[in-house]
């Protein structure tokens, strides 16, 4: 007896109510919504066309634009234009979409070059803009990559950066962090405040069109406006439900989407921020000691935290939840950093290693300092100081492959993760301290001059890079910031200019060969641009890729700002902001700016 299952598919026909006149019968037509009513047998139906087989060979140049040019990365392509592209193109092969991608990709690359840069190279647009074109195609691949991509150090004048100092209190300034327009800043007694950066007033900056301005520049904005703040409270210690902090705040950062402000405390407590008025949002208790060093992966709301207990703890902030903690330092952790790989590197004090992450493989590379470098320090430096391998205390990276680290004993080291000893090494990279009399040194009423120790090179307390590029920022408590370059080859650091210079000084191949040795009376009459320790440097490029300069953030006090083994009674507590220009193009051609182009500087 046959069923519905076993019947013939002629037989499957859905019964339909009887009409005076047959019905005609009915062809399926390619149109819209139609439905035919007779079904061909299976052995009648034609086999579906076979798909056209994908071509590796037709991939653009042989290169891997299929990931580093998909279509979610395509600039200002929304979800509607994705959606009607893939129902436009349908039927084409990977090979082909590829192509069409990339295509459009050139095209709105052309387009931004053509706008940054039309007005200024006017006068032979045809082959300039080719090569601009070529150099942000290269730029962009580069960065997908993790590697080093734009030389700025040569484009950026830092002797010409204007700069102004501003401060609210008289508490020692810990830790500064920006997100642009504005800045935040954390001091040893638990305040947290927002500023916001002033903007670059019209014509400071050289013009780059044939015209001269008619008004001489304008001089920078005076003082950044200080926004709102807020302040930790030391009564609610024992109360596991409030969100601040209760004690001093040692690190601060700011999210790149502008939403969260995370503060890490000696209080042992991680707080995440509203970045619009400062509201707590969220402690974090699970360390076991002071936090002292925040980074945020680039792109993401994800951070990392280090802390005195030895660990470092990775948090989502979008679910303000916890991910896991990384073991392997035998000392306290103080600074981490990271970029946009699930990747961080973190400096581990005085067991003097550096240790490289890697998040999702659960494993990590140990870089031992003291060891490896190609550069000597001077004869000088060599025998006047007993410097130690000491701690290594700030940590910056400059691609997924190059970071640099600053020690107590003045080290700058360069590091790669292709080698375990330091690619090159900087000693003493801020000069010799200034040596102590021998009234200081010894408490007799006629000291013996040989009781005076030699002078120590000073700490690197403060370390910062502009990340894909080859500028390095260094600060300590020589009264400025040096500025060094990464070389082409990737394997020396080279002196480029200072940041608030002394004249007393002179830096000759990024080493002071002699000791400052400053009587009484010569450090008060020391006139210093940055008086004080720098506990902290935060930038960022102003304009597209920074046509229009560099801003740098700074954050001095008296004290250290994990401790007061170092006390300076003529600093000031404090921030200062640089602007450092940029160097443009007259008429095609490189060359310095001339004088008079460049804002009068602001001191305060």
């Amino acid at each position: 007896m046959s069923s519905f299952f076993t019947a013939p598919g002629a037989q499957k026909k859905r019964k339909r109510p009887a009409a005076t006149e047959a019905p005609k019968k009915k062809v399926a037509t390619s149109k819209a919504g139609s439905r035919p009513t007779t079904k061909a047998p299976a052995s009648t139906r034609s086999a579906p066309a076979p798909k056209k087989p994908i071509d590796r060979d037709e991939s653009i140049s042989g290169s891997d634009l299929d990931s580093d040019l998909s279509g979610d990365e395509l600039p200002d392509r929304d979800a509607s234009d994705a959606a009607s592209d893939d129902s436009e193109n349908e039927g084409e092969t990977a090979a082909e979409k590829r192509l069409r991608l990339a295509q459009r990709y050139l095209e709105k690359t052309r387009q931004e070059v053509e706008e940054l840069e039309g007005d200024e190279y006017a006068f032979d647009a045809e082959q300039i803009d080719r090569d601009l074109l070529a150099e942000r195609l290269e730029e962009d691949v580069a960065e997908s990559k993790g590697k080093v991509y734009r030389r700025l150090a040569s484009k950026l004048d830092f002797q010409k950066a204007a700069h102004t100092q501003f401060r609210w209190n008289s508490g020692t300034v810990t830790s500064v962090a920006v997100c642009a327009p504005y800045a935040y800043t954390t001091t040893k007694d638990g305040q947290l405040t927002k500023w916001r950066l002033q903007d670059l007033p019209k014509d400071q900056w050289p013009q780059t069109t044939k015209k001269k301005p008619k008004k001489p520049p304008a001089p920078p904005k005076r003082k950044p406006e200080r926004v709102c703040f807020t302040k930790s409270d030391s009564r609610k210690a024992k109360d596991k439900a409030y969100r601040g902090h209760t004690g001093a705040i040692l690190t601060v950062r700011a999210s790149q989407d502008g939403k969260f402000v995370v503060t890490g405390g000696a209080d042992k407590r991680m707080v995440v921020h509203n970045a619009e008025d400062l509201t707590p949002i969220r402690a974090f208790t699970h360390h076991r000691d002071a936090v002292t060093g925040l980074a945020f992966r680039r792109g993401t709301n994800q951070i990392y935290s280090c802390s005195k207990d030895r660990t470092v703890k990775c948090w989502s902030l979008d679910e303000l939840a916890y991910i896991e903690t990384l073991f392997g330092h035998q000392d306290e952790i103080l600074d981490v950093d990271a970029l946009a790989q699930e990747r961080c590197v973190t400096v581990g004090a005085r067991d003097r290693t550096a240790r490289y992450w890697k998040v999702p493989e659960e494993s990590q590379l140990v870089f031992r300092g003291g060891q490896g470098g190609e550069k000597k320090a001077p004869s000088k430096v060599k025998k006047e100081s007993a410097a130690h391998p000491g701690s290594m205390d700030r940590v910056s990276m400059i691609d997924d492959e190059l970071f640099v680290t600053g020690s107590d004993n003045g080290d700058v080291s360069l590091w790669s993760i292709q080698r375990k000893k330091a690619v090159f090494v900087v000693p003493c990279a801020h000069g010799l301290d200034v040596p102590l009399t021998p009234a200081e040194a010894s408490a007799d009423a006629d000291p013996d001059p040989q009781v005076v120790p030699a002078p120590q090179p000073r700490s690197i307390t403060a370390l910062r890079t502009i990340p894909y590029t080859d500028v390095i920022l260094t600060g300590s408590w020589d009264g400025c910031i040096r500025v060094w370059r990464l070389s082409e080859d990737k394997k020396k650091i080279e002196p480029i200019g200072v940041l608030g210079e002394d004249p007393s000084e002179t830096l000759t191949n990024g080493v002071i060969d002699e000791p400052i040795n400053h009587s009484a009376e010569e450090k008060t009459k020391s006139s210093h641009l940055i008086r004080g320790i720098i506990n902290d440097i935060a930038l960022f490029e102003r304009g597209d890729r920074g046509k229009d300069g560099l801003c740098v953030v700074i954050a001095t006090g008296k004290e250290m700002r994990l401790g007061r083994w170092k006390y300076l009674e003529e600093g000031k507590c404090g921030a200062m902001v640089f602007e450092v220009p940029k160097i443009v193009r007259q008429n095609g051609i490189n060359g310095e700016v001339s004088d008079g182009e460049d804002g009068e500087e602001d001191e305060e």
